[in-house]
């Protein structure tokens, strides 16, 4: 197994609490991840833990599709997400999404952690590092100006 680490940190012009309640609802994801097109079987029971299962689509020449289903866990504070994601072939990814209040608006330092056999590694980092790079300016778009309660 193969080890990257991917960080990217950016601002949103959204409250902290509203950042923080958007990343702890699953549905937010559909699209929040340019990949991800479905999510189901949500988990509340555990108290700051959600489960669920997620569907991401890949494309590879254009028109061949491959459903793979991921078992997220997500667990949360007051100024982080963090969990595990497990995929099918061996790919594992730690995240952690950490937030700060920056002026008016929440800076998020976004942290993946692949690991992956040598032979996908370099395959699941770029597919990662693309879905990281959208999330932050789809995040950005998506809560622009945001004050106060969820969204």
């Amino acid at each position: 197994m193969r080890v990257q680490v991917l960080k990217n940190t950016f601002h949103i012009d959204a409250d902290l609490k509203v950042v923080l309640e958007h990343l702890t609802t699953p549905e937010n994801y559909i699209g929040l991840s340019p990949i991800v097109v479905a999510v189901e079987g949500v988990d509340r029971s555990t108290p700051g833990v959600v489960r669920y299962t997620a569907t991401e689509r890949f494309k590879f020449f254009g028109f061949v599709k491959w459903d793979n289903p991921i078992a997220v866990e997500l667990f949360t504070d007051d100024s982080a997400v963090w969990g595990d994601v497990k995929s099918p072939g061996g790919v594992r990814m730690a995240y952690r999404f950490d937030l700060s209040a920056e002026g008016t608006g929440t800076r998020m330092e976004d942290t993946l952690t692949l690991s992956a056999p040598s032979l996908i590694i370099r395959y699941a980092a770029g597919e990662a590092r693309k879905v990281q790079l959208a999330r932050a300016r789809i995040l950005a778009e998506r809560l622009k100006g945001s004050v106060g309660g969820p969204v």
